[in-house]
């Protein structure tokens, strides 16, 4: 039987932003975390909350952090909290009148969670930027892409998602766990240069170990290597084949009758370029639902590239609940799983709750009215 989520009893205080800080806010209350999300006055933006995923699963209240009443109720708020997040720039929210030394002064057990691009300090704290550019100086950037030709970013997942809301989300519950300890609040400083870098912790060992070239599209895992790529199928779709340890190569081989000699040649470089374009020229014969059906029961570690409605209806992702519906909006369900807890089905935001946040703060009506 499940129990309660296993991060419910924490309460986290969101500043609204885009991007990594409020994924970073959706991991927290996906999770059991009851967070409530700070909005300024609507001057338009790049989201629609009853839409938008990384939206979902708290109450929002809309402050005019340019009235100085309105401040003191976040500081009210924050020292009712357990952790903070925050996206802007360094210094924005000690203009504000809201940094880490007054908030930790008011709460000294809170955990001020701070998501940037290049971090809080550096000489390029101050500097604009986006996931491409933190991803850039990494050097993650440089590893991605196809031999000979440009650097090619994965979206925005890498920076903004798996550097930044993801290492803010594991950096919010690790200070947690040592305010329980200790009693000690203190500042999370989530930059998404570093976390990209650290995503890229294997590769590194590689080239350490001389196992990776600066090349793009030369290596293991970045398409150089003709067992570890996509390739394009006879109806234009793709399939993904990623057969590296022997058993798989061999399953791969059987089953397409790669018979020859020069197969033997698994990891040697010199060989792979001719041994992808056989292979290229192979798949392209065949539809990309034939070769899966060709593949079946082979464990050859072959896969469909499936685009977004596909992978709602795979057998696999419909078994699992991997995608959910909320609101008409068809998205990713909470993950990871767990075996004693439950998580917290998605709801998508709707009326700000702005009221009913502040009266269970303990301010009266005539506060509440003045300060929405």
């Amino acid at each position: 039987m499940h129990t309660a989520p296993p991060l419910a009893g924490l309460r986290i205080l969101e500043m609204a932003g885009i991007g990594p800080g409020p994924f970073c806010g959706m991991m927290l209350a996906d999770h059991g975390a009851e967070v409530i999300r700070v909005e300024r006055p609507s001057r338009g933006g790049m989201t629609d909350p009853a839409r938008d995923p990384l939206l979902r699963s708290r109450r929002t209240i809309v402050l005019d952090l340019k009235r100085p009443e309105a401040v003191a109720a976040v500081r009210h708020l924050a020292a009712t909290c357990d952790g903070l997040i925050e996206g802007y720039r360094p210094g924005v929210m000690e203009r504000l009148g809201l940094g880490p030394d007054l908030l930790l002064a008011d709460n000294p057990r809170l955990v001020y969670g701070r998501m940037t691009g290049w971090g809080q300090t550096g000489p390029l704290a101050d500097e604009p930027g986006h996931d491409i550019d933190y991803l850039a100086i990494s050097g993650t950037l440089h590893a991605l892409g196809e031999a000979g030709r440009k650097p090619n970013a994965p979206i925005n997942l890498a920076a903004d998602f798996g550097g930044g809301g993801m290492m803010l989300a594991f950096g919010m519950l690790a200070a947690i766990l040592h305010v329980k300890a200790t009693g000690e609040g203190q500042v999370v400083d989530a930059a998404m240069t570093d976390g990209s870098a650290v995503l890229s912790s294997m590769i590194w060992g590689f080239r350490a170990m001389g196992q990776w070239r600066d090349e793009r599209g030369t290596n293991l895992l970045d398409g150089g290597a003709p067992f570890y790529d996509t390739y394009e199928t006879a109806d234009g779709k793709w399939i993904a084949v990623g057969a590296i340890e022997p058993q798989f190569y061999a399953a791969l081989r059987g089953v397409m009758a790669l018979d020859g000699s020069e197969w033997d040649t698994q990891f040697v470089p010199s060989a792979w370029p001719a041994l992808k374009q056989e292979l290229a020229t192979r798949f392209k014969a065949r539809p990309r639902d034939a070769w899966v059906a060709a593949f079946a029961g082979h464990e050859a570690c072959i896969a469909p590239v499936l685009g977004f409605d596909e992978a709602v209806a795979h057998p696999h992702n419909v078994a699992r609940g991997t995608f959910v519906t909320a609101g008409s909006v068809v998205q990713p369900a909470p993950a990871p799983r767990y075996s004693a807890s439950t998580t917290v089905a998605p709801r998508m935001a709707g009326r700000t709750e702005g009221a009913a946040i502040l009266a269970e703060a303990g301010f009266d009506a005539d506060a509440i009215a003045a300060l929405l």
